[in-house]
């Protein structure tokens, strides 16, 4: 229930070895690194030190370079990968190996360029393609398209709208002279393409009459020959931008062997990213440069072996009260706790000077998800699922999902064998289509028969979850020096709790009588003049509305519980109607795979809601910053840490 204790290194080194320094700390990998705050508190100080260049642009250059060559690569040799197969592992003194880099950048610069000449191939096919088109139509003119008359007659191509009739366009151009005449090339859906002779001194005119109808003329700059042979040459270029294309992607697709080794090197380059982004967050003069950065307590003796090595003078101090807002925060999990991460970091992390939620909140979280699901069937999937993940070692949130899939699946299997449970009653439709016989899996209890019994221990289980919440308050109070606000809020409504339960359990009302005394005590010793009066009418109406609010919240537990149970019931009753036992089967695993899904979801969301809503706002101290160490975060490959 721990948060890890922070400490503040600074730290002033040697210039020369601020790249070696930089990469000592990236292999340590505990170090969050800041700018010298505290020397830039200092105006003269501040004055001397001047913000660091490492580099960061180019090497962000360089990996934005090998990522490209890798979506080369991924387009035109595509590669099959396992599903959730694990990542290669790679031991520290290959993944820095810079000799690797560079070869495998040269190869990401051949493989950008290849793929460069594909975009100008493409860029030439699609101008080709555009002539080729604008070519077609006059593909049966028997004449250069270069040819623009005689000494005394002109000649233009043109072309008006399909739906424009001939006669009219004819009777525009005669309106100008007598002496023009129309050839009709071709003509399609969308337009009418024609030539147009008139002596050269009405061209002129008989084109601007032709624009009232709709026509244009059609030019080809620089195009010499009749249209056909235009149309063949670029036909013939475009067989050619083929084969150079075919060229091109089999010598791309020739480097598919080496997508490992160029994935292994997008990590470097990421790492060195990483490195040249820290490097530029110190300050420094011609000779030295500063730090500052934060790192967790257990790690100190590690760090100081490492900068021992170096030119340089450090301070190690704990954070003052003023800086705990800060201070990054880093839970402490074990195997169990961890996938609660994925829960915590949804929500907020914890205040560092707050309380770590995941061993509180592992075992209700588990609990109530197996509840909700009850599931033998589901639980296995869960199960499976979950070892896959593991198998594929996922980090991250899928890491966390990895975890929770687990333990949850173990919870959901065994509230389905205590419901007798196995998607929904499967097993008891197959024993009945199959012998006619009545079958049901042992159970102690079954969401349909006893529903009552499971609304109230669900309620039973929420107010354990929700004494549990204000059982940390309490204690935080009493550490903080806050007795009479945790006396008077959470011991005295323990107080009514049991006197409730003495009342129904006991017949007795004396602790009830006491714990309403403290109600009314608590707003009359904390409060003033006309305050005490009000605050106990106050305290009764939150307190009373607000916990019988969160208890009834529980009941969710019961009716998820009924829903994933009957929605698999009814899809099994409908598969079993036809009484074929493969019709069964298609049916009632299509709709207890629905059902799996919505319920693996909806629990898990509603899950999430008692914890945040229910049990998070009796103690939980948010807004906490994740701690984001200076480390080698890769995306491909595993790092076997020496």
């Amino acid at each position: 229930m721990a948060i890890v204790k922070m400490k503040k290194l600074r730290l002033i080194a040697m210039r020369e070895q601020r790249d070696e320094l930089m990469g000592r700390l990236l292999r340590l990998g505990c170090l969050e690194v800041h700018e010298p705050e505290g020397m830039l508190s200092d105006e003269q100080t501040t004055a001397l030190l001047r913000p660091e260049r490492a580099g960061l642009t180019a090497a962000r250059n360089r990996q934005a370079e090998m990522e490209s060559a890798l979506r080369v690569l991924g387009k035109y040799a595509p590669e099959k990968k396992k599903l959730l197969a694990p990542r290669p592992e790679v031991d520290q003194e290959a993944f820095w190996d810079g000799q690797a880099l560079e070869r495998d950048m040269e190869l990401a610069r051949q493989l950008n360029e290849l793929e460069g000449q594909l975009r100008h191939l493409a860029a030439d096919e699609a101008r080709l393609k555009d002539e080729l088109a604008a070519l077609e139509p006059w593909e049966a003119l028997d004449l250069p398209l270069e040819t623009d008359g005689t000494r005394t007659c002109a000649l233009a191509l043109a072309n008006v709208p399909a739906q424009v009739d001939m006669e009219s366009v004819a009777d525009a151009a005669e309106a100008v002279t007598e002496q023009v005449q129309l050839v009709l090339v071709s003509q399609d859906e969308q337009m009418k393409c024609f030539v147009v002779i008139a002596i050269k001194e009405d061209m002129a005119a008989v084109l601007e009459a032709l624009r009232t109808v709709g026509g244009t003329q059609v030019t080809f700059p620089g195009v010499t020959g009749t249209a056909r042979d235009n149309m063949d040459d670029r036909r013939e270029k475009l067989a050619q931008i083929d084969v150079q294309r075919r060229l091109i992607t089999d010598q791309i697709a020739g480097e598919k062997a080496r997508a490992a080794d160029l994935r292994l090197s997008a990590d470097r380059l990421a790492t060195q990213c990483a490195q040249a982004e820290a490097a530029e967050r110190l300050r420094g003069t011609d000779s030295v440069v500063a730090l500052e950065g934060w790192f967790p307590a257990p790690d100190e003796d590690r760090l100081k072996r490492a900068l021992e090595s170096f030119d340089c003078a450090w301070e190690i101090t704990d954070p003052a009260p003023e800086e705990y807002p800060d201070v990054p925060v880093k839970l402490k999990n074990n195997l169990l706790t961890k996938p609660m991460n994925m829960v915590t970091e949804m929500y907020s992390l914890p205040a560092y000077t707050g309380v770590d939620p995941n061993p509180l909140m592992f075992p209700f979280f588990i609990l109530f998800y197996g509840m909700m699901m009850a599931d033998m069937g589901y639980g296995i999937l869960m199960i499976i699922g979950g070892l896959l993940l593991k198998k594929s070692r996922a980090r991250g949130m899928m890491g966390y999902m990895a975890g929770l899939l687990l333990m949850g699946g173990v919870s959901t299997f065994i509230f389905g064998a205590v419901t007798g449970g196995f998607f929904g009653d499967f097993l008891t439709q197959v024993v009945k289509l199959t012998s006619g016989k009545d079958f049901a899996l042992p159970s102690l209890f079954t969401p349909l028969d006893d529903t009552l019994a499971i609304l109230i221990g669900s309620m039973c289980l929420g107010l354990v979850h929700i004494i549990t919440g204000m059982a940390v308050s309490f204690i935080r109070k009493i550490k903080a020096g806050q007795v009479l606000d945790a006396v008077f809020e959470e011991l005295t409504w323990w107080v009514v709790f049991a006197g409730l339960g003495c009342m129904f359990l006991l017949h007795t009302n004396i602790v009830l009588y006491v714990g309403l005394a403290l109600v009314v005590v608590g707003p009359i010793i904390t409060g003033k003049g006309l305050g005490k009066i009000t605050g106990i009418f106050g305290s009764l109406y939150n307190h009373v509305t607000g916990y019988f609010g969160d208890i009834l919240s529980y009941s969710r537990l019961m009716a998820l519980m009924l829903a994933g149970s009957v929605i698999a019931q009814v899809f099994n009753t409908l598969g079993a109607i036809p009484g074929n036992v493969v019709i069964f089967v298609v049916i009632s695993m299509v709709g207890n795979a629905l059902n799996f899904a919505l319920n693996l979801l909806g629990c898990y969301v509603h899950d999430l809601r008692l914890q945040c809503l229910e049990f998070f706002n009796k103690f939980y101290e948010d807004g906490g910053k994740s701690f984001r160490p200076l480390d080698m975060q890769t995306k491909f490959v595993d790092i076997v840490k020496q």
